[in-house]
């Protein structure tokens, strides 16, 4: 485990921090001296301090003999480095993803990209995870070897034998977590892995974790866990809302390319080490400018994809990959839409809509829409087809409310709008007007 950063006679621990003035103060390890120290950038300038002074207390750098930084569980760049045009930067790491990777071409392009957004994340309040897909020996632990070793601060944290060091090492670190789901194979750490990558994308999202304060007590504590993260998985999550977080890649879909080396040589940790050292004068260069640009959002498409593009598109220059990108979130919210279709809340809706737009049923009530889903979607299922059950999938599903109106549910005609945002939402078409649809209500009103 880390040194934990307890005040000392020498300082305080610390990996980076930001002053009020906007300096930025990153920690740098040189392997070759085995040595750690501060690089301050102030004024478009930087320097190597020891230490540095902040709030009455003096931060120091983790020793170069921590565990985790002689075993390269975290890896740190060594100085900065000039890396000339963002262009050329990106075209350089690219070229290095490229050389050791067989990805498609645009997941290249965008693993590329990603590679930068790291280094200016915490820029952004919410963020995309890289994921690739694949079953073993599809490339998935070169993936997140060769692009991990570029991102800002990376914690390989595949191999782990457990999930409680990932939240401390998140919380210290606040880098980017490069993991392999399929390490963690008890149920329970699984759920661990799946509660740190739901409450990552976004900021203020802390995870709660008790923990042994002395006489058999526990307090509770938060964890920080947003950042970026490289994730493998050898197949799609359960939680679809996780799912929708990724931007994945599905591997060993094809032959793998002639010139990708079957093993890496010792070469690449030094190609690595450059490019980090470059991506760290980009960092210092652009983090106060970068930001999400509100103009990149596409109203077609769902805020909850737009949450996970736009960052990404925000430190994309140019104008054919950004293209790339916004067909990819239209082609994702096809995607969502196609999966909606196949769920007993999308079946619901689709009678819903039927029955709302029926001449010679006027009357929007849940037993009339119980009676049209029995009919047609029935055979489907083994349970019975009630109208409690048909009605707990209004509420609590769909988010529709019922009322009771003498003697019978029935879906308001207040909820309209509502309905014809839900079929346009999962592809089922669009609706009139509220004004043109006839009164649920009928002779109840």
């Amino acid at each position: 485990m880390a040194e934990q950063p307890e005040k000392t006679a020498r300082g305080i621990p610390c990996v980076s921090t930001t002053f009020d003035d906007g300096s930025l103060v990153e920690m740098v390890y040189r392997p070759e001296e085995r040595r750690t120290a501060f690089v301050v950038w102030r004024d478009d300038g930087w320097t190597e301090v020891p230490y540095v002074e902040r709030d009455g207390a003096r931060l120091v750098p983790y020793s170069p003999r921590n565990n985790l930084i002689t075993n390269s569980v975290v890896v740190f760049p060594s100085e900065p480095a000039e890396y000339g045009s963002v262009a050329e930067l990106v075209a350089e790491v690219q070229a290095y993803i490229h050389r050791y990777i067989d990805l498609s071409p645009l997941f290249e392009q965008i693993a590329a990209y990603y590679v930068l957004f790291t280094w200016v994340y915490d820029a952004f309040n919410e963020l995309p995870y890289l994921r690739v897909r694949g079953d073993y020996g599809s490339g998935k632990t070169r993936f997140l070897l060769v692009i991990g070793s570029l991102c800002y601060k990376p914690i390989f944290a595949s191999g782990a034998s457990t999930v409680s060091p990932l939240f401390r090492l998140l919380d210290t670190f606040r880098g980017t977590l490069v993991i392999d789901e399929s390490d963690f194979r008890v149920s329970d750490e699984r759920a661990e892995v799946v509660k740190i990558l739901n409450n990552g994308n976004g900021r203020g999202f802390p995870v709660l974790r008790s923990e042994l304060a002395g006489k058999g007590e526990y307090d509770p504590r938060a964890y920080h866990v947003f950042g970026p993260k490289l994730v493998a998985t050898r197949g799609f999550f359960e939680d679809r809302a996780l799912e929708s977080r990724c931007l994945s890649e599905e591997m060993g879909q094809r032959e793998l390319r002639v010139d990708v080396p079957i093993s890496l040589s010792r070469g690449v940790a030094d190609e690595a080490l450059a490019l980090r050292n470059k991506l760290l004068l980009f960092r210092f260069r652009n983090l106060a400018r970068c930001g999400p640009a509100d103009q990149l959002i596409d109203r077609s498409i769902e805020p909850r994809l737009n949450q996970i593009f736009v960052p990404l598109m925000s430190v994309v220059e140019d104008a054919d990959v950004r293209g790339d990108l916004k067909e990819l979130a239209r082609q994702y919210q096809l995607e969502m839409v196609a999966d909606r279709g196949l769920t007993t809340e999308a079946q619901v809706l689709e009678v819903v809509r039927e029955t709302l737009l029926a001449a010679d049923e006027p009357h929007l009530a849940v037993k009339d829409i119980t009676a049209r889903f029995a009919e047609r979607f029935g055979d489907e299922y083994e349970r019975k087809v009630t109208a409690r059950w048909i009605g707990g999938v209004l509420r609590r599903k769909l988010r529709l409310p019922t009322e009771r109106r003498h003697g019978a549910y029935v879906i308001p005609r207040e909820a309209f709008p509502q309905i014809a945002r839900l079929t346009e939402r999962y592809g089922l078409g669009s609706d009139p007007p509220p004004e043109q649809i006839p009164d649920p209500l009928g002779d109840f009103g």
